[in-house]
């Protein structure tokens, strides 16, 4: 599957900077995009390297209080002013000068990249400094200032497209986005996540299913700790492909965190950049058969900064712009001295973990003892007859 891309990058994104020791720092994302340059990703023809679009403060008032934004823009011209009850100013979210510009260019990232899709001159685009999915309408939360996701989304709202799915594949629950969209059927956000018994923001139960004029938008797969390659496949394709094609969006979002990976220090997922890179494919798939194509990709987490962001995302760029990276290549050489002369530490070698992932279909059976199995059903029961679809985990599709 191919066709023109767009790639949203600018140096400038990289002033998204909680500073010293914050898990969040900016030279993830540098590390990726220098490598899917160095791999060639966006080189090839029909891809395009974008900028962010400027966006003034309307834009982020269409999903944030007028009160956070005064905040945010306080503790921005003056660092040592911190708002606790905003969320501004906790370990989490340091404030720092500059903060509110810094983040607002994510924003104006992330919005360059749906116009880009939704303006039809290009299929697909992705924008790695995006996916802070954290960000209530009120407040700061983990490591996320303003919802760059969830102002993309309601600016395709406002053009008036009448169906948007979001799917989030962080290891941590996208709360923020869901809590946009709770009580507007106009938006199916989906989330694969640890369970929030295990791991932050503590939310992403199945229970959690939409307001009452949107009962079934809010979808809530929680996993296991230790779920590896093949359990969340398997829960991945137990959910999300039924419940898109039902839904009929018109246009695909995705939220690319790659700190389910079994390297990544906050969480405790098992995933290997073999099984994240599958289901990148499966998103790209989905959005050619549902949305004509249409489909914006976004980063998020992902806090192994050499071993795994780098790989992940480009993994992820050669998706979306119709290049896949076989799993076997050799990392380039160039990326690998630049890498091991500034950070002085080792890199990987390949672009895969030597894993090979299978998809055991939820057709294939459903075993009531497998925690997995069972956490597929639970979100199944919870949702599916929203949408007219059959629970049962005997029943095939």
């Amino acid at each position: 599957m191919t066709g023109t891309a767009a790639v949203v990058w600018d140096d400038g994104l990289a002033r998204y900077d909680f500073g010293v020791g914050h898990p969040l720092a900016p030279i993830r994302v540098q590390l990726a995009m220098r490598l899917a340059r160095d791999l060639g990703l966006v080189d090839g023809d029909g891809v395009t390297v974008i900028g962010p679009v400027e966006i003034d403060d309307d834009a982020l008032l269409t999903v944030h209080d007028p009160e956070y934004l005064a905040a945010v823009k306080r503790s921005s011209a003056d660092p040592s002013h911190v708002e606790l009850h905003r969320g501004l100013g906790t370990d989490d979210v340091p404030t720092f000068t500059g903060m509110h510009e810094a983040s607002r260019a994510v924003c104006g990232a992330t919005l360059a990249a749906v116009q880009a899709v939704h303006s039809g001159d290009y299929l697909h685009a992705v924008n790695l400094a995006g996916g802070l999915h954290h960000a209530m309408p009120g407040a700061a939360s983990g490591f996320c200032v303003y919802n760059d996701i969830a102002v993309g989304i309601q600016w395709l709202l406002d053009q008036g497209v009448e169906r948007v799915a979001y799917v989030d594949v962080d290891v941590h629950h996208g709360d923020g986005v869901q809590a946009a969209f709770w009580d507007d059927p106009r938006v199916l956000t989906v989330s694969v996540h640890e369970s929030g018994r295990a791991l932050f923001p503590g939310t992403g139960f199945p229970s959690e299913v939409g307001g009452p004029n949107a009962l079934g938008s809010a979808v809530n797969v929680a996993l296991p700790p230790h779920t590896g390659d093949d359990g969340w496949l398997r829960a991945f394709d137990g959910v999300v492909p039924q419940l898109l094609r039902s839904f009929r969006p018109q246009f695909l979002v995705t939220q690319q965190g790659c700190d389910s990976h079994s390297e990544d220090p906050l969480a405790h997922l098992e995933l290997s950049v073999d099984g994240q890179r599958m289901s990148y494919a499966a998103l790209h798939a989905l959005a050619h058969e549902l949305c004509d194509g249409r489909w914006v990709a976004l980063g998020g987490g992902g806090y192994s900064w050499v071993d795994v962001v780098p790989r992940a995302w480009s993994h992820l760029i050669g998706e979306v712009v119709g290049a896949p990276v076989p799993p076997e290549t050799p990392l380039p050489a160039v990326w690998r001295d630049f890498v091991e002369e500034r950070l002085k530490v080792p890199t990987p070698a390949l672009m895969t973990d030597g894993r090979t992932p299978r998809v055991r279909s939820w057709e294939s059976g459903y075993d009531p003892a497998d925690a997995i199995d069972a956490a597929v059903l639970r979100t199944r029961e919870a949702v599916f007859p929203w949408h007219g679809l059959n629970a049962d985990p005997y029943h095939g599709f």
